[in-house]
């Protein structure tokens, strides 16, 4: 049975276990995760938070990794500005990215989550609104929902991904990681 971590990242922290070639020490997962063997399946950037899961085993990795899989993956999506239907409606069909067209995404607006706070805090402007999203993808792309977001004039201030198909960040604190049976909810929702 193969090793399954689920971890929720922190902002800042890079999704490898070094950080090679860096003239400044950055976060990584070796600052929080101390089991050997096991390496993230797919990537979450520095400036996302959430959902990262680490695996031991290169089938189950590329199983929830590779886009052909069409694994979903859900975020909550914090943007500036009012978001409405014609901008929710355009990320729910593709939006066309400079390396192509998205495939359609759910999305819906949501009232602000309950989460951890962020360190350090998101800006907040007085004369700019801001407003939730929950959007799942079942591909991905590099910054993938930031440049979506951008793309239909809704910029991406947090981004936490929140699950990636049956796996859930729920319940897990910031900075920690629980270790789950890679049988426990499979890939039944595919």
């Amino acid at each position: 049975m193969a090793r399954l971590l689920l971890f929720n990242k922190p902002f800042g922290v890079l999704s490898q276990f070094t950080d090679r070639g860096s003239p400044t020490l950055r976060s990584t997962l070796s600052d929080f995760i101390a089991v050997k063997g096991v390496y993230p399946a797919g990537r979450l950037d520095r400036d996302s938070e959430g959902l990262l899961l680490l695996c031991d085993d290169g089938r189950l990795q590329a199983r929830i990794a590779d886009p052909r899989f069409k694994m979903p993956k859900t975020y909550l999506v914090q943007v500036e500005g009012d978001a409405q239907e014609p901008e929710l409606e355009r990320l729910r069909r593709g939006v066309r990215l400079k390396d192509g067209m998205t495939l359609p995404a759910d999305v819906a607006r949501i009232d602000a989550p309950d989460l951890w706070p962020r360190d350090p805090p998101i800006r907040e402007r007085k004369s700019i609104p801001d407003s939730w999203l929950q959007i799942t993808i079942r591909e991905g792309r590099n910054r993938q929902v930031r440049r979506m977001t951008a793309e239909v004039g809704l910029p991406t201030l947090r981004l936490v991904r929140w699950s990636i198909g049956d796996w859930s960040v729920a319940g897990i604190a910031q900075g920690r990681f629980e270790e789950v049976s890679s049988a426990d909810k499979s890939f039944k929702s595919q």
